[in-house]
């Protein structure tokens, strides 16, 4: 099935305004609805309201980091299935280990290039609303 690029809502977890910017831009060119948070605390409070259909999220965040704001969503009921992909500036085993333990989905080492964000929402993404 052909991924509607337009009909995707992607949620951008980074306390790097940088990184928000950048993966925002990327999205939004090819149609996606970005929604974008500083840090976990920030991004739950917009989870309900927004349903995103994948999240991108910093490991490295102060308050709540990348792990514990994906084992927050996919303890969640009705998130659970909403898949998390990990952004990391280190591209280490361990890290990748934690990641797999906590739920998430895929692992991107930043900085990522626009097909390996691309790449990320094609392989995972399954739009809740397509039609």
């Amino acid at each position: 099935m052909e991924l509607n690029w337009e009909s995707l809502t992607v949620m951008v977890i980074d306390d790097s305004k940088t990184i928000r910017r950048t993966a925002e831009t990327l999205l939004q060119k090819v149609g996606c609805t970005v929604v974008t948070a500083t840090d976990g605390f920030d991004a739950l409070a917009k989870i309900a309201d927004s349903r995103p259909d994948i999240i991108f999220v910093d490991i490295m965040m102060p308050r709540l980091d990348g792990y514990q704001t994906c084992a927050l969503i996919k303890n969640n009921s009705e998130f659970r299935s909403t898949p998390v992909v990990m952004l990391s500036s280190k591209d280490g085993l361990f890290d990748k280990a934690k990641g797999r333990v906590v739920g998430c989905d895929q692992y991107l080492t930043k900085p990522f290039s626009k097909s390996e964000l691309l790449g990320a929402i094609s392989e995972h993404a399954k739009p809740h609303h397509a039609a």
